[in-house]
């Protein structure tokens, strides 16, 4: 265990722990870890904002450090949690009791991307064209919560850093402008990573989405008391592996966590897979804007002509809102490109970028197969996106989610398999191809 570099700036101590190897970070270090950040202004705070990963973050230890920072407030201060959902539907009760324990249901607020934002400035078109490679080049209005304005005297932002179709690295900044962000940043920052491409972000830090958000950072929130909560985690056989923790107010933070989670959160094959096999734990993935996580976190493993089978026992609809739902029912998964000219002839997509988006995000381009196994979708519906189908029984009873072990497998029949448990704990990628460029 390591802690250290002393105090930042407002009273928050800026810290470095992590454990290479065991088990992880155990609770009393973590517990003193947070406490320590505190430790000069916990008796001066009267009003506390917690900004929270929802409930498809379950493995990124956030539960336990938010109910840990709780206990160490909530006698002295109030404190609200607000979990950032960005486009995701409300956390239910039984999510937050199962993800943050015992803190009281009357504290958690709900984010609505199309209503709950105010405006703090605006991206130039330059900067954007700039960094972008011409990509884009329009402005992008910068909009959070508004709640983030309503006199916090410290607002603590908790989350896990992993590989990201969006920006490349999850969190820090993010979990601001799309966690807590409305529909124009959210729309922009997606169609700016999907139209520069996946395979050149995912894993990365220093990313085109990455720096529009380091921009309105630097420009729009410094009078904001925020500080980062950062986990880097992995979760062998479901259990939560805590390999480092993160806090401080700056970007050298992040940029820690990050080195970390190269380590340990991407996971390099020896040869392109011709099958994989993906689960998606029915308790988190409801959707296909969720599910397709299977997609795009193993398309850079997975050989020209594989295929990839998703069991999603769980997977009932489309689209995390109404309209989302609806724009893929009518669109599909049709590939990078036609979305791209979709994009410029159909109003309700070009008006709903981040869906547009998802779109590429959970497209194949051909490249692969992709066959969804539900109990409650349909083949229609299913076929109806542009994916495979295969009943979830029959899928199940081939590819067993509890007999597969975690990587590759010899069915009986001799056919190999490569199976993934949980795709969002990673990024999965051929380390011998043009699509798997150095991280490091």
């Amino acid at each position: 265990m390591m802690p250290s570099e002393g105090k930042a700036s407002q009273g928050v101590v800026a810290q470095s722990v992590y454990a290479e190897e065991g088990r992880g970070i155990g609770e009393a270090a973590l517990r003193g870890a947070l406490r320590d950040c505190l430790a000069d202004i916990r008796g001066g705070l009267q009003k506390v904002l917690l900004l929270v990963p929802d409930y498809t973050r379950l493995h990124s230890g956030a539960g336990q450090i938010a109910n840990i920072l709780y206990r160490l407030l909530a006698d002295t201060c109030r404190v609200d949690i607000l979990p950032a959902l960005g486009t995701h539907a409300p956390m239910t009760r039984d999510e937050c009791g199962a993800m943050y324990g015992d803190i009281p249901l009357d504290r958690f607020l709900v984010h609505n991307w199309r209503t709950d934002v105010v405006s703090i400035g605006r991206v130039p078109a330059a900067f954007v064209h700039e960094v972008s490679e011409g990509v884009l080049d329009e402005a992008i209005d910068v909009e959070v919560n508004r709640r983030l304005y309503d006199g916090y005297d410290l607002i603590l932002s908790i989350g896990q850093v992993i590989p990201h179709e969006v920006v490349g690295m999850a969190n820090h900044t993010k979990n601001i402008f799309v966690g807590c962000g409305g529909s124009a940043m959210i729309n922009a920052s997606h169609i700016l990573g999907a139209f520069y491409g996946m395979e050149r972000i995912m894993g990365r830090d220093h990313s085109p989405v990455r720096k529009v958000f380091d921009y309105a950072a630097e420009h729009f929130l410094r009078d904001l008391p925020i500080a980062y909560v950062l986990t880097v985690t992995t979760a062998p056989a479901g259990e939560i592996r805590m390999h480092g923790l993160f806090i401080g107010r700056g970007r050298g933070c992040f940029e820690r966590a990050v080195a970390l989670a190269q380590r340990k959160n991407l996971m390099f094959v020896d040869h392109p897979l011709q099958k994989a096999v993906v689960y998606l734990n029915e308790r988190e993935f409801k959707s296909t804007w969720l599910g397709n996580k299977a997609i795009y976190r193993t398309r850079m493993a997975l050989a020209d002509g594989g295929e990839l089978i998703v069991l999603a026992p769980g997977v009932e609809t489309f689209g995390e809102d109404a309209e989302n739902d609806r724009l893929i029912r009518k669109y599909g998964y049709c590939g990078r490109e036609n979305i791209i000219r979709l994009c410029k002839t159909q109003a309700d997509l070009r008006a709903n970028l981040s869906a547009a988006a998802h779109l590429i995000h959970g497209s194949a381009d051909g490249r692969f197969q992709v066959t969804y196994c539900t109990r409650r979708l349909t083949r229609e519906q299913v076929e109806g996106v542009r994916f495979g189908y295969m009943p979830y029984g029959e899928a199940a009873a081939r590819y067993d989610p509890e007999r597969l072990q975690s990587g590759m497998n010899t069915l009986a029949d001799g056919e190999a398999v490569f199976f993934i448990p949980n795709p969002a704990l990673g990024l999965w990628a051929d380390k011998g191809n043009d699509r798997g460029e150095a991280w490091f």
